[in-house]
């Protein structure tokens, strides 16, 4: 009990409204955020564990079914072209299953095309330490595939000081997003699909425990999340990955890659070089 020359103590709740309102803004807004992943990550191994009880390689990235349905938006008007985003793909979809195809073709531009097997990076590697000096931009077209994979590309793009690029009638799904942002300058094509979803461990049939299934996910959580960051991307861009089962792609429109950094206006390289009007940004 308080002595008569004391000041009366704070109750808790006094104490704990005057610590929040103590914190800035961006701190609220931060610890928010990391809240939301967490959340988020929770959702991902429920979604995973109920994958588990079928062949997890059945609804990986995996040659033969490159193309994934779109998720449902509501929220689009039926009008706008992003609700018809497969309409937009041009390339077969044999040749996006196949394992990714590098090949310089002319104007600077490095084409990407194909599934992001295990070893990619390290043929992106081999392939710019012969004719880095020659490439300006690195041009996508691929449903994705291994996420360490294009963690190392997206990186490597950086240091190299490329931009990347997915052209007209081209697609960036999955982990290729993830290529996208490494870019110094990201353009998208008015006329391209870029998708994202869940990206889980245990792709390739191997079962793992729930615990190892869990640590997996908030791991690879973690470091998309700290990735994006440092590439200038709103790491809110992969909220939309998370609550997208893997089964099918969340197709981001112009307006969302504009909002989260991941494209702007500018002129692209569509998928066979040829040049159309776009987006980028730096």
């Amino acid at each position: 009990m308080s002595s008569m020359g004391e000041a009366p103590r704070k109750g808790f709740g006094a104490r704990l409204v005057h610590a929040v309102a103590a914190i800035e803004d961006g701190a609220i807004l931060r610890t928010a955020f990391f809240a939301m992943l967490a959340g988020t990550a929770w959702v991902l191994f429920s979604d995973y564990m109920d994958l588990n009880q079928v062949q997890p390689a059945d609804l990986a990235v995996m040659p033969g079914d490159p193309l994934l349905p779109a998720v449902e938006r509501p929220e689009i008007d039926p009008s706008n072209p992003a609700y018809r985003p497969l309409e937009h793909i041009t390339t077969p979809p044999e040749q996006l299953a196949e394992p990714l195809s590098i090949e310089l073709v002319g104007g600077g531009v490095l084409m990407l095309s194909g599934t992001i097997v295990p070893g990619a990076a390290t043929q992106f590697a081999a392939e710019i330490a012969a004719r880095g000096d020659y490439v300006e931009t690195v041009a996508l077209n691929s449903p994705g595939g291994s996420v360490d994979d294009a963690l190392l590309i997206g990186r490597m793009i950086r240091e190299n000081g490329f931009a990347t690029a997915v052209g007209d009638g081209a697609l960036c799904g999955s982990s290729c997003p993830l290529v996208l942002a490494g870019g110094i300058e990201r353009l998208v094509s008015d006329s391209a699909a870029v998708g994202v979803h869940q990206i889980y461990a245990g792709a390739g049939g191997t079962e793992i425990g729930s615990a190892q299934a869990m640590s997996d996910a908030q791991a690879m959580t973690a470091r998309i999340t700290r990735y994006l960051d440092e590439m200038g991307i709103d790491p809110l861009l992969w909220v939309n990955a998370m609550e997208t089962p893997p089964d099918r792609l969340y197709f981001l429109t112009m307006e969302e890659m504009e909002e989260t950094a991941l494209a702007g206006t500018s002129e692209v390289e569509a998928a066979d070089g040829a040049a159309v009007s776009g987006s980028d940004a730096g």
